[in-house]
């Protein structure tokens, strides 16, 4: 059996999909928050089974019987690493013979600052004596896409990277890259240091919007602090907006960018192209 955790959340329904494509609904097995959530994946054939980060008790139950595990990282920052040390704990002690954790990209050098709560998990996972595979995700397109709309509000897209590279992805293609990882024999000790096939500075990026929108979008680089005022200012919570901050800042040094092609040459196929991103989501 293999369990997903997060299997709600916007890369862990994904990953579902695409592992319905390589193994039987029966074999999947849904590890969630709130099971109720989840109906559309029971409708499919996929068990569902009760599991919260932040409850060990609901862990135990929920990995029973379980041969492989995908750890999708928590989506709360400053958590993650005593939510992630629960889970492997409760996988070492249900006997789970394979963990493929959803790391970052470079976490080992990663200048972002959320690199430090996947390198502490990285070092849980080894520790743990589980055999184990990282998938370290770079970032995904989405996460710049979904500021489209308050730039062409207000014709600027803010940011904070300079003239750094960007090597993203799409959501679809990390969670493809999940689905071949945790499907296949043989993982055990791998490092995938997983982005996009092309790269981008902010301001290619604002250009593109601009010519899919015909509407004037300016890239304005802003000092870290800066821009984290910013954000605070349109409403985003503290934490999340010194988060993209400093992630920026980390991209302006490179902490965003690969060019291996690992990530296509998992999946079989180019990853997708950020103007790609860009025009779906205009016609959202």
């Amino acid at each position: 059996m293999i369990a997903i955790t997060g299997a709600t959340g916007q890369l862990g329904r994904l990953v579902i999909d695409a592992l319905l494509k390589k193994v039987p609904a029966s074999e999947i097995i849904a590890a969630v928050r709130s099971p109720e959530k989840a109906a559309d994946l029971q409708a499919l054939g996929v068990t569902l089974r009760a599991a919260d980060y932040g409850k060990p008790e609901t862990l135990h139950s929920a990995f029973a019987g379980v041969d492989k595990l995908l750890l999708i990282s928590s989506s709360e920052v400053g958590q993650r690493e005593a939510q992630h040390k629960a889970v492997i704990e409760a996988a070492k002690a249900a006997g789970v013979g394979f963990i493929a954790y959803t790391s970052l990209l470079h976490a080992d050098t990663s200048p972002l600052g959320l690199g430090i709560e996947h390198r502490a998990t990285e070092a849980q996972l080894k520790a743990s004596g589980i055999p184990f595979a990282l998938l370290r995700n770079g970032w995904y397109t989405e996460n710049y896409a979904a500021s489209i709309a308050p730039a062409l509000a207000h014709h600027a897209f803010i940011g904070a990277v300079g003239e750094g590279r960007i090597a993203s992805a799409a959501r679809a293609d990390y969670a493809a890259a999940a689905a071949e990882v945790i499907s296949r024999d043989d993982q055990a000790g791998k490092v995938y240091e997983l982005a996009g096939d092309d790269s981008y500075t902010l301001a290619q990026f604002s250009a593109e919007i601009a010519k899919q929108s015909g509407e004037q979008v300016d890239y304005i680089n802003l000092p870290q602090d800066e821009f984290a005022a910013a954000l605070k200012g349109a409403g985003l919570p503290d934490g999340l907006s010194e988060m993209l901050a400093d992630s920026d800042a980390g991209a302006e040094k490179g902490g965003l960018f690969d060019d291996s092609h690992t990530l296509s040459k998992l999946i079989g196929r180019p990853t997708t192209p950020y103007a790609e991103v860009i025009k779906a989501t205009l016609q959202k």
